[in-house]
């Protein structure tokens, strides 16, 4: 009987997976040559948006956050809220009952230290002190630290979701277990700093337009000569 010591496949090196991002990232300047940047959100406007999103699709994201700009038009409105009227009115983006609470706990607690609805100082600081500050909050990961700093604060973080995640591993990118927080790390000291917006946009499209998380769209994808998933399944 085979051993089960040939099934482990071993950790690629650094180098094989520089080469793999770039290849990556030549195929993603390909499909996409120009990127439309999202409009720039305050701060804080993001990072409540980001805490929707969790979860959700942008569609029932969106429809939240524009819900909740409406019914109260500043966010010490929200903060004042009841919590229980907060969740009902973000109800459309999901996970209401925990976004909710979270999101005036947060306001609150920006409020204590900052003396205002603002969390505006973060465009002086660096990108890592930046991420460790909003890093602090109950429910802030690092992806949604990272939207926070690169899409309102324009900050060269690259945040990691569900589809950077399944296609980083297909590509043997990164292992079959490591986090989003690992792979995130991998990126950030394999790519310019200039090219992380794009680049992380772009592998989002990729994924849900044909590296789908089911049934992926293989006959019509230029990576699959180096896809392990596709390799494994051929």
């Amino acid at each position: 009987m085979a051993s089960t010591r040939s099934k482990i496949k071993p950790s690629p090196t650094r180098r094989v997976i520089a080469a793999r991002i770039q290849r990556l990232k030549q195929y993603m300047d390909e499909l996409y040559p120009t990127v439309k940047k999202r409009k720039r959100l305050p701060a804080l406007d993001e990072l409540i948006l980001t805490i929707l999103s969790q979860n959700t699709n942008d569609t029932n994201s969106f429809a939240a956050f524009e819900k909740l700009k409406s019914k109260y038009p500043s966010w010490d409105k929200v903060a004042k809220a009841d919590v229980g009227k907060i969740i009902e009115t973000i109800r459309a983006g999901g996970l209401a009952e925990q976004k909710g609470p979270r999101i005036k706990a947060i306001l609150n607690e920006v409020y204590t230290e900052r003396g205002a609805y603002d969390i505006e100082h973060l465009r002086d600081m660096s990108l890592d002190d930046g991420l460790e500050y909003l890093l602090h909050f109950n429910g802030v990961g690092l992806k949604t630290a990272s939207c926070v700093m690169l899409f309102s604060l324009g900050k060269p973080a690259f945040p990691v979701d569900t589809h950077i995640l399944r296609l980083s591993k297909r590509l043997g990118i990164i292992g079959a277990k490591d986090s989003s927080e690992k792979t995130a790390l991998i990126y950030m000291g394999h790519t310019n700093p200039g090219d992380r917006y794009k680049f992380h946009i772009d592998i989002i499209h990729f994924g849900r337009q044909i590296c789908h998380s089911r049934k992926p769209e293989c006959a019509v994808c230029g990576m699959r000569r180096g896809c392990l998933w596709y390799r494994d399944r051929s």
